[in-house]
């Protein structure tokens, strides 16, 4: 499984969601591919992401499993990860 990442420089909930993340690839180890709304245009208009900013993809076998958008606790972000199946990290 990976995450497709896309936010925005300007956007102030993906700075604040870019925290949360960072905090989870700690603890997760999920393979994220990182896109910037303005930077990569043609890419993201792949994933049709809507006017809410972020928008985290999760997918498997390049199908979309899982869409969330928008600023979510990083209490709500880990039970979804973990209802998809990801497992913390052993240390």
């Amino acid at each position: 499984m990976r995450v497709i990442k896309i936010t925005a420089i300007w956007c102030s909930a993906c700075l604040i969601m870019n925290q949360v993340w960072m905090r989870i690839l700690k603890k997760y180890d999920i393979e994220t591919v990182e896109l910037d709304l303005d930077m990569d245009m043609e890419e993201v208009e792949k994933y049709n992401p809507g006017n809410i900013l972020p928008v985290f993809i999760f997918e498997k076998n390049n199908q979309e499993i899982k869409r969330v958008v928008g600023e979510l606790k990083e209490s709500e972000m880990i039970k979804i990860i973990e209802e998809l199946g990801y497992h913390e990290k052993e240390s």
